[in-house]
């Protein structure tokens, strides 16, 4: 049975194939403002990522989780490093968080990740 984030990878490009057709202007408009912002500059991709994902774990935004969890690994983060962002999103909102945790182990065995102690 294919976990949530297994379907998530799968059905992700054609649903934002239809959201560059029904809403082009949208779609380009964020995607200026996450390649202006994303880019290398005081922080490292890489960081950017980590705290991507940790605020798209507070937030309870699965998707952002799932494409954040893939953004870090890209970007050069480990598991680990990964699995310890997500760890400071939850010491920093708590419970609601913490129920999310699950949802970064299952994207990183999605992307087929071995997550790290």
């Amino acid at each position: 049975m294919a976990s949530d984030s297994e379907k998530f990878f799968a059905e992700w490009p054609t649903r934002l194939e239809k959201a560059k057709v029904a809403m082009p202007d949208a779609v380009k408009g964020f995607g200026g403002l996450f390649q202006a912002v994303m880019k290398a500059g005081a922080l490292s991709v890489r960081d950017k990522e980590l705290i991507a994902l940790g605020i798209g774990m507070t937030v309870r935004c699965d998707p952002c989780i799932n494409l954040h969890v893939q953004k870090c690994l890209e970007a050069g983060a480990t598991p680990a490093q990964v699995l310890e962002a997500a760890s400071v999103a939850v010491m920093m909102q708590g419970g609601p968080t913490f129920t999310y945790l699950p949802k970064v182990v299952e994207a990183l065995e999605a992307l087929g990740e071995k997550k790290e102690a």
